[in-house]
């Protein structure tokens, strides 16, 4: 039976204030999310909507009172227009997550700044460069072709300048792109891949190569690069590319140890004192040599003077005769080789090649470090954070219990002693945050 018309619009007459209501909300949902370069502020209600509008939504889950927030804040400023301009682009946001602890639970923030890039509503930590002009050339990994089709030398020499120096570049010579391109989808967010097809000889020159096809690696912010002419099935070339994402020998510090999650080759670590004074430099020149020859292993170095706790881990201290080698299985285990204790200034490659026959003849101590793991120095920042919350929640019960507790008055028992205030343990805690 057929609805009346005078009960059609008696229906609609009722339902119009709701959509009178509603047609702004909507509206306001619609045009929430605007890509004019600026930062976007998110919260519980609507972070969901972002991440599902945009493709690229890079994340920085933020407490108002962190030191490290605070830097990051104006460069985060200055990127956002930049990466807004990307294609695809790439959106800038922020959540106080201090302020919006559900949110940030969801999305496992134990420490600050937290940085996650969401691709697809996919996300992933960023643990890269937080300077504007690094941090858009490192984000704009994320939206690069897999493998850059290059057609001539002013080609190749623009797209070098514009990989910037964070990451190694591979460049395959006279190769075909299919010999790249699943390589390239999984090591995209460590390094960048092309394939040149047109060149002359000035670039087979500079670059090193004398026949085709031949895959070049670079490390622009190294100075290095090493050729590859083959086999060019997948195996040997993955171990090729796996070799050649790290330089011959690493600096070794916080944020270079992040390199070393997924590789599973030891690490023989040359602990000086200072890396920049003439003794170190002559060594790292040594330890390349030896890196080339040992591909199976990485090479780094650290100096005392850089990072002191990192270097206690080994058991080295001030008194130490350094430099000092030893070979680290990236966990908690690390080797001395007998008769290799430290190396003097004498026939510095004979010492590091008998250090390496020794190692490699088994003959070393075991020990076990002293500090945290590589898991475990990557997560320190976020450790001494939890640690000094857990500390001022235990002198607040202890405060609390003390003051609950009645104790006979006797005289003299009123010292006048304190422990740590309120206010300085929140200090502490507020002052520590998340490094990447």
């Amino acid at each position: 039976m057929a609805s009346s018309p005078m009960k059609i619009c008696s229906t609609l007459l009722f339902l119009l204030p709701s959509i009178i209501l509603l047609s702004p909300a909507i509206s306001a949902s619609e045009n929430q999310f605007k890509l004019d370069g600026k930062v976007l502020e998110l919260d519980d209600s609507n972070f969901d909507a972002a991440i599902s509008k945009f493709d690229y939504v890079f994340v920085d889950f933020y407490a108002p009172w962190c030191g490290h927030c605070k830097r990051l804040a104006p460069e985060l400023d200055k990127a956002a227009p930049i990466l807004a301009g990307l294609n695809p682009p790439i959106v800038v946001a922020k959540v106080d997550a201090d302020k919006h602890r559900k949110l940030g639970s969801k999305h496992d923030i134990d420490g600050y700044p937290t940085l996650k890039i969401f691709m697809h509503g996919v996300p992933t930590l960023y643990y890269g460069p937080r300077k504007a002009d690094l941090l858009v050339q490192t984000l704009a990994k994320f939206v690069a072709r897999d493998v850059a089709l290059l057609n001539s030398d002013s080609a190749i020499k623009e797209f070098i300048e514009a990989a910037g120096t964070n990451f190694p570049v591979f460049i395959g010579f006279g190769l075909n792109e299919s010999v790249l391109s699943d390589l390239a989808v999984k090591y995209k967010k460590k390094a960048w891949f092309s394939v040149a097809k047109d060149f002359s000889d000035d670039i087979m020159s500079l670059y090193d190569f004398d026949k085709v096809p031949a895959l070049v690696a670079i490390h622009p912010a190294y100075n290095e690069q090493s050729i590859f002419y083959g086999p060019f099935e997948e195996k040997f070339v993955e171990d090729y590319i796996k070799q050649n994402l790290l330089p011959l020998v690493l600096p070794i510090s916080e944020d270079s140890l992040r390199l070393l999650k997924d590789d599973k080759r030891k690490v023989v670590v040359a602990i000086m004192k200072d890396e920049v004074d003439e003794r170190s430099r002559e060594l790292i020149k040594v330890l390349k040599s030896a890196a080339s020859a040992n591909r199976d292993l990485i090479f780094g170095y650290v100096g005392m003077k850089q990072w002191e706790d990192f270097v206690e881990s080994f058991g080295v201290y001030k008194k130490t005769p350094l430099p000092k080698m030893v070979v680290w299985d990236g966990d908690d285990e690390y080797y001395t080789v007998v008769g290799s204790e430290s190396i003097d200034e004498t026939n510095v490659g004979n010492q590091v090649s008998r250090f390496l026959d020794g190692y490699r003849e088994g003959s070393v101590v075991i020990k076990h470090l002293s500090g945290p793991t590589l898991a475990g120095f990557l997560k320190s920042q976020s450790g001494v954070r939890i640690g000094l919350m857990l500390i001022f929640f235990v002198l607040v019960l202890v405060l609390i219990y003390t003051m609950g507790k009645e104790e006979p008055l006797t005289v003299g028992t009123r010292d006048g002693r304190s422990s740590t205030s309120h206010q300085e343990t929140r200090e502490q805690h507020q002052d520590t945050s998340k490094e990447d």
